[in-house]
């Protein structure tokens, strides 16, 4: 049986459930309780819990609630360490759903049930599924950072599943597809932002941040270094979405004819408007150098749908496209990864699964072409 100790020197003992747990008991505040799988694991949190109080930088959440804690976590934790663009998304998360409902209640005092009567509120008011999960999420993150602080027992967030997400169905373009899409394009002002990104697989925000720079016109060859993303309504360069988003591209022949066409309809446009239009240096903008909204785009997508006799579907269905056809030509996966720039194959593979049938057909066929071959 483990040994008791005293107040403030914490005691460690074994839990039904398999895992050990240590606790520390300071008088005038609650129970801290670490968890961990071994002894050694929750050894080491509860003596560096001990050497904090010790010293006095135990954190308190004694008359902090739940909305002053993620006022904080948001401007200590959050914005050093975030993309501008999470951390906005984290900052609307706090301010207009989070706080509202849930943010005078102590933090000390959150329970799960606090967490699903938010989800089930942001439900009703018509939030989908999706975004009430990233609501949930922000708030997991935020109290992960206030259990390592020791300034709740538990992640309550965590202990609330949230609603299920009906997962999108991908409507690639078939060949037949690509073709007539790409032939409906000709002499649109953007065909060529249209077909770098179906030919290419780059996110909208990938290819809208696309500059001068990052393309060689002579040895045909892109560089993915930036996107562009709209932060407090302003337009801003921003880091790619991964480490692995950083990539260089080979451009098809009739890519870099398309880009060269278009580079001197840009210079065309802007030399009639006189003066510096496009400080960002951008390949795609609008007609006066500015860059391009995002949402602007997508509708300009649907309607260009529209027009070619296609099926809707989502701008980002041109990425899928761009894997798919790739995938059903007999590229290698490894291949089609690092032109997605996804971060593992397996999320490849997973999210193309419906091709790997196909694939597997024209192995098979292959193989017998040539035990056939005389």
């Amino acid at each position: 049986m483990a040994k008791r100790r005293g107040n403030n020197e914490g005691s460690i003992y074994l839990r039904r459930d398999g895992r050990w747990a240590a606790a520390l008991s300071i008088p005038g505040r609650r129970r801290l309780t670490f968890y961990g799988q071994t002894r050694e694991d929750v050894r080491r949190k509860l003596a560096g819990a001990v050497r904090a109080n010790d010293l006095k930088e135990l954190p308190d959440s004694r008359g902090l609630t739940l909305g002053g804690f993620l006022d904080q976590w948001l401007e200590e934790v959050a914005k050093p360490s975030v993309r501008p663009w999470t951390f906005e998304g984290y900052e609307v998360h706090v301010r207009r759903h989070i706080k509202p409902l849930l943010g005078r209640i102590p933090l000390d005092k959150i329970e799960p049930l606090h967490i699903q009567t938010l989800m089930n509120r942001k439900l009703r008011e018509g939030l989908s599924p999706k975004s009430v999960r990233y609501i949930r999420g922000t708030l997991r993150t935020a109290l992960n950072q206030a259990q390592r602080w020791g300034l709740v027992a538990r992640n309550s967030a965590a202990l609330v599943d949230g609603p299920r997400v009906e997962r999108y169905e991908i409507r690639p373009f078939t060949p037949e597809e690509a073709r007539t899409f790409l032939a409906s394009l000709r002499g649109h002002r953007l065909e060529a932002l249209y077909s770098v990104a179906l030919t290419l697989g780059l996110r909208q925000g990938e290819a809208l941040g696309l500059r001068w720079q990052d393309v060689d016109l002579q040895l045909g060859y892109l560089r993915v270094e930036k996107q562009l993303q709209r932060i407090e309504s302003k337009f801003q360069l921003v880091e790619p979405k991964t480490a692995r988003s950083r990539r260089t591209i080979v451009m098809p022949p009739s890519i870099t004819a398309a880009l060269r066409a278009h580079r001197e309809l840009q210079a065309a446009e802007l030399g009639r408007l006189g003066g510096e239009r496009n400080p960002l240096d951008l390949i795609f903008t609008r007609e006066d150098g500015g860059p391009l909204d995002g949402t602007v785009v997508t509708h300009q997508f649907h309607r260009l749908l529209g027009q070619a006799h296609l099926d809707q579907r989502r701008f980002h269905d041109l990425r899928h496209s761009c894997a798919t056809l790739l995938l059903a030509q007999g590229v290698p996966a490894r291949v089609v990864m690092e032109i997605l720039g996804h971060s593992q194959i397996a999320l490849t593979m997973n999210t193309y699964a419906h091709v790997i049938p196909e694939l597997r057909r024209n192995a098979a066929e292959r193989m017998e072409a040539l035990i056939q071959e005389r």
